[in-house]
């Protein structure tokens, strides 16, 4: 007997919590953020053109306050022909206010630390995400390595930075490295586990979504469902949820909130004890990695890493 479709399982689910099944997308009220993707064919300091995934050319108006970010902070008209830009909209999607340019997230466990000056790291980014190599360029090493205490094989890494010929180049510290190894998750508060209806904690972003993705990949998901033995692993006592199931998720910074399907397995995330201290501190624990699509549409930075999130089930 094969899987259920994701939009079955969301209703199957919905249906045996007692709960609505639930729209996938943004909930009603205020001016709704678009998350705008595509390769810079031409931008002036008013007018950016790009060529989206489906190879449909936009031109999109240049908000005066607009900002960018190409591994440091840039005016928009200075970006480079040719990046792969993720933009927030607003006004039906027609003006942009932010713009980044080649960024990337690289999130794993460290395998590997090569070099003196230029630093060389190799990280297992888990069961579905495979390794990946990530270069420090040495004016960014001491910045890293302030919030990575740890720089070692066997504990977290998570850094910002951006694609550049062929190579991720870490800039940013996404985090504070959690002070355990990656296989030394602390568990949840006994008494909390799976108990509240919504649960807080942190929302972060990855990039290994497929491009103009809405989803996010979620921590306590039912081994057998993912075929993952890493999953199910989680410090902030999240119930375990099926891949399809909707989660209402709320930008405690913003004030925004959305429905998103739980599309991929977190189990990176999962190992994360971490707090986001972006609007106040959140309680310990990554509840939810987001597509960058999801993330900048619920009002997220890409270059601040996280946002103070409420979830719940759709």
């Amino acid at each position: 007997m094969g899987h259920p479709s994701v939009e079955r399982r969301r209703v199957l689910a919905a249906a045996a919590l007692g709960r609505e099944s639930g729209v996938p997308g943004p909930e009603a009220g205020g001016e709704r953020l678009r998350a705008v993707a595509g390769e810079i064919l031409d931008v002036s300091p008013h007018l950016i053109i790009i060529e989206t995934p489906g190879g449909t050319e936009e031109r999109l108006v240049i908000a005066p306050w607009a900002t960018a970010w190409h591994g440091a902070d840039a005016a928009p008209a200075d970006l480079p022909v040719g990046s792969q830009v993720l933009m927030r909209a607003l006004r039906d999607g027609r003006v942009i206010e932010r713009i980044w340019a080649d960024t990337t997230r690289i999130t794993g466990t460290i395998l590997s630390i090569q070099g003196r000056k230029d630093l060389t790291v190799e990280l297992d980014c888990g069961p579905h995400r495979g390794h990946r190599t990530v270069v420090i360029p040495y004016r960014a090493s001491g910045r890293l390595q302030v919030r990575h205490p740890k720089f070692e094989p066997g504990y977290l890494f998570d850094a910002i930075g951006v694609r550049r010929d062929g190579a991720s180049l870490a800039l940013l510290p996404a985090t504070s490295q959690p002070p355990y190894p990656a296989r030394s998750v602390p568990p949840p508060p006994t008494a909390y586990a799976g108990l509240q209806s919504r649960i807080s904690g942190t929302a972060t972003w990855s990039d290994t979504f497929d491009e103009e993705e809405r989803g996010a990949a979620y921590p306590m998901l039912e081994r057998a469902d993912t075929g993952c033995p890493q999953a199910g692993v989680s410090c902030a006592g999240l119930p375990y949820l099926a891949v399809g199931s909707l989660l209402q998720v709320r930008n405690v910074c913003t004030d925004r909130s959305s429905n998103v399907p739980v599309v991929a397995c977190g189990c990176v995330a999962g190992r994360f004890c971490d707090r986001c201290v972006e609007c106040d501190t959140s309680p310990r624990g990554r509840i939810a990695e987001l597509s960058p699509f999801s993330y900048v549409e619920l009002g997220g930075e890409l270059v601040k890493g996280c946002f103070n999130a409420q979830i719940g089930l759709g």
